[in-house]
């Protein structure tokens, strides 16, 4: 495109913990340097997708290249990646971290340091970052701005000496902003007449281009027209379209060393775009990849069934097509007896989960119906053998089972001293063990291994009650540990129910099974006869409900007469229900199964 130099051309991201006013300082970036006009700007510009404009939450990366005259007159270009800070998106900053050389860490003047703050950071130190504090919100009353500096000193080991103070909402401060991006990060180190080696950092589906693939230009030069090769699978492409964000689509002719933009090659398949593959020229390849991104591991399963047995294909092109967009969510077909066919899916945590659900609904007009989310277990037999359990339904018989392991996880809380009491009952309360508690000023920071069964159903939400919203949770996976764990079933009318079966600790089995068990009685409509409703573990029930029978008056056409006549009207009455009871089929409504997924035990 334009033959600017790599040492004018400066990749950073913005990393900070939810709501600290990553995209706000974007949008002021953006503004100031001229990429929008003030009629096109709008709040939070990156966040394009309607969930994130709802929901005030990044979800994806997005990119944005912007032009900017420093004050010594040179001109750079500025390769911005805004990234999410929600525990579960933490896979989208890894990548966007691989594409750049810097980030500015925004910490809240007003908040502090907080849990998505460190991780965030750390992930930087370990990408080899330069990293330039800036202290956000400093027009607000609550600022602190010299606590907030010997927190970040303190907690993370940053000299704060030349921390940049802004407010990122009223546009202070941010020409420092811009004159630190030019000083203080590296430039993009690379060779312009060697073989093309490319990044695969994202890519997403586009009705009307097809794929869509951004890549960071490591070395050599990528040009329209251009056959490359892809170096995991060796599919080669024809490049159509190539060009940058500036936050539009600009096409430009070429990309050289250091420069971040998109590609367009008429791609068909989604398998052939692995995130964190290596794009190089077909004619002339490079040696040898680059590391790309280690695979994220899912750690919460659910199964996704369409209400309509009939979206089952529709279901399968979307998620292929949300697959391509999102490389952290996983899935695989699996089939249910009371749900059809369906997919088990794979996520990094509840609110990954919950985002998913949303776009299949908004994006893909889909009714979906989501089983009870499960971890993953592993499954020692008695013969030697370990299995990985994705499904309770799977479960191998007890008498076959040495051990099982579930994952644990180590989780960092943050929380005001008033409210640690409430927090460490609740982790004790999930089998919690405290591993770390340190006190920066009047906040505590507590390291705790908990068990992620409990962490996956309502954790996050318990904690936000207990400490009127003010903890910060962040986890990271800390290997598998043996547990007393059975598998619940869930059985009406005497036939088990596999959709609504799933695994606890033996300590915490009866109470989920007879919360279970009490809903599904007010959600099962009646019947002619009496229905039971059981939770076991194995052959042992341990919580039962019955839904009483409805009668019908089959004495009402008895005017007067002798009581024999009622009396044989009613045992041929009850004579039928018993014969109902025995071949009499429970139809569970999709409503009751929505429902009674939706646990709060």
């Amino acid at each position: 495109m334009t033959d600017t130099p790599s040492d004018h051309i400066r990749n950073f991201s913005i990393i900070a913990h939810i709501d600290h006013g990553k995209s706000t300082l974007a949008d002021r970036l953006i503004q100031s340097t001229g990429a929008l006009t003030s009629r096109e700007m709008t709040e939070q510009v990156l966040d394009n997708m309607e969930l994130e404009k709802e929901r005030g939450i990044t979800i994806k990366a997005q990119t944005v290249r912007l032009t900017y005259v420093a004050k010594n007159g040179e001109t750079y270009i500025l390769n911005l990646m805004d990234t999410p800070g929600h525990v579960d998106f933490a896979y989208e900053v890894s990548r966007s971290l691989a594409a750049c050389e810097g980030s500015l860490l925004v910490v809240d003047a007003s908040q502090g340091v907080e849990a998505q703050t460190l991780a965030n950071v750390y992930q930087a130190i370990d990408a080899h970052h330069e990293i330039v504090p800036v202290l956000n919100k400093i027009d607000l009353p609550a600022a602190e701005v010299d606590r907030v500096k010997q927190q970040i000193e303190d907690v993370i080991g940053l000299d704060t000496s030349d921390a940049l103070m802004i407010s990122a909402k009223t546009g202070i401060g941010i020409d420092t902003v811009l004159e630190a991006l030019v000083h203080r990060l590296p430039a993009p180190q690379g060779d312009a007449h060697a073989p093309l080696k490319a990044l695969l950092v994202d890519s997403w589906y586009d009705q009307y281009l097809g794929v869509v693939i951004l890549v960071r230009i490591k070395d050599g030069r990528m040009k329209r027209g251009q056959r490359i090769r892809m170096m995991s699978n060796n599919a080669v492409h024809h490049i159509e379209q190539i060009g940058v964000f500036s936050p539009r689509m600009v096409p430009v002719d070429d990309l050289g060393p250091g420069e971040i933009g998109y590609i367009t090659a008429a791609i068909k398949t989604v398998a052939d775009c692995n995130i964190g593959d290596t794009i190089t020229d077909e004619r002339n390849p490079t040696a040898e990849a680059l590391a790309g991104f280690k695979p994220s591991i899912p750690v919460v399963w659910c199964g996704l069934f369409p209400i309509d047995a009939d979206d089952f294909e529709k279901l399968r092109d979307s998620l292929g097509k949300l697959r391509l967009n999102d490389a952290s969510f996983h899935y695989e077909p699996e089939s249910s007896a009371a749900l059809g066919f369906g997919y088990r899916c794979g996520f990094l945590g509840l609110l990954h989960l919950e985002i998913i659900q949303e776009r299949l609904s908004r994006e893909f007009d889909l009714d979906l119906i989501a089983t009870a989310p499960s971890v993953v277990y592993r499954v020692h037999r008695t013969n030697g053998a370990m299995e990985e359990l994705h499904n309770p339904a799977d479960m191998p018989d007890p008498s076959v089972i040495d051990h099982i392991e579930e994952p644990w996880i180590k989780a960092t809380i943050m929380v005001p001293d008033e409210y640690l009491g409430s927090v460490l009952t609740l982790c004790n309360e999930r089998r919690g063990q405290q591993a770390d508690l340190t006190y920066v000023g009047n906040r505590a920071m507590a390291v705790y291994r908990l068990p992620l069964n409990e962490v996956v159903f309502d954790f996050y939400d318990r904690l936000k009650s207990v400490s009127r919203g003010y903890a910060s949770f962040d986890y990271a996976m800390d290997g598998y540990e043996e547990g007393d764990l059975v598998r619940i079933s869930i059985l009406v009318n005497a036939e088990p129910v596999d959709a609504l079966s799933f695994i606890a600790h033996r300590s915490q089995a009866d109470t989920r099974g007879r919360s279970i068990c009490s809903k599904l009685k007010d959600l099962i409509p009646r019947q002619l006869f009496k229905i039971p409703i059981q939770a076991a573990i194995g052959g042992k029930v341990i919580a039962r409900e019955t839904i009483s029978a409805m009668s019908k008056d089959v004495t009402a056409k008895c005017y007067g007469g002798d009581i024999s006549r009622k009396r044989k009207l009613l045992d041929k009455q009850k004579e039928g229900k018993k014969r109902m009871r025995q071949f009499g089929k429970v139809e569970i409504p999709q409503s009751a199964f929505l429902a009674a997924l939706k646990m709060d035990a």
